[in-house]
């Protein structure tokens, strides 16, 4: 609607989690560097956390892009809300196993120990990504993905298990020592900082297809200030402040659209430690 108003290929700020728009910020090269460090060395299972809309749905199509189709076998369970039998059952599906006529959980563990066994004879890596595991109903489910890594060869994990999900993740996973003593590398995801944010936003614009700088310096400062560097929430801002800059016809978005953008969204600036200044 505003892409020919301010001269891009495309909308730079949908909440969609394409990889080409990731902004490599430290904090997201580290935990990238730490997922494939746990899928690639055959660590068993690694968790990472962050605010809701920090970017980790984001990082796991990244990370999911980064494995080779020759060496590895992928499962992502978008839904962990299932009953835990479900639960072992969508990671069959996921797999390519056919689940129709499994009605036990002694069936379903041994058709998934035969998919797991089959991939190992094709020299592939079976990697399981739980996305939002926070909202695992219960212990149960945790339980059924502990013992997923039993599955194992004398000096190797036959799967690597991925835990996405937003803070309260760690404080339930630290609930079941079981589960925890068996995370090979746990990361938290920060926001960005004020410099990372005025990165983030000029990269998504770059990518794009913007040849002009659209968000002048004060206009950055706000986006932090209103954003607190959480990513989605720095998209839903920009998106509609080139709508309304476009509505408009400004020549260039500055602080009085996103401040006016901020209030129609209902956002309130966020305290923040750092110190918002010139950037």
């Amino acid at each position: 609607m505003y892409e020919e108003y301010w001269k891009l290929k495309e909308k730079p700020f949908e909440n969609a989690p394409n990889p080409r728009f990731l902004y490599s910020s430290p904090r997201h090269e580290e935990a990238l560097s730490r997922m494939l460090y746990v899928i690639k060395e055959r660590k068993g299972a690694g968790i990472l956390t962050g605010e809701y809309g920090s970017g980790k749905t984001l990082l796991s199509r990244v990370l999911l892009k980064e494995l080779s189709d020759e060496r590895y076998q992928t499962a992502i369970v978008f839904n962990p809300r299932l009953p835990e039998l479900e639960l072992i059952r969508e990671i069959i599906y996921q797999l390519g196993g056919t689940v129709s006529s499994l009605t036990s959980k002694t069936d379903l563990l041994h058709a998934l120990n035969e998919i797991l066994y089959r991939k190992k004879d094709e020299n592939k890596n079976t990697v399981i990504v739980v996305d939002e595991a926070q909202a695992i109903p219960d212990e149960n489910g945790f339980e059924e993905l502990r013992l997923l890594l039993n599955f194992q060869l004398n000096d190797s994990f036959l799967l690597t298990l991925i835990l996405l999900g937003q803070p309260e993740l760690k404080e339930r996973i630290n609930g079941l020592p079981q589960l925890r003593q068996r995370l090979a590398v746990r990361y938290h995801l920060k926001a960005l900082s004020q410099n990372e944010t005025k990165g983030y936003v000029q990269h998504r614009l770059k990518v794009a297809g913007a040849i002009t700088d659209v968000f002048n310096e004060d206009a950055l400062i706000e986006i932090y200030r209103f954003s607190g560097g959480i990513p989605r929430r720095i998209n839903n801002i920009c998106d509609m402040a080139l709508l309304v800059g476009c509505g408009g016809t400004a020549d260039r978005i500055d602080k009085n659209i996103i401040i006016e953008v901020a209030d129609d969204l209902e956002e309130s600036p966020i305290e923040i430690e750092e110190k918002i200044g010139i950037l």
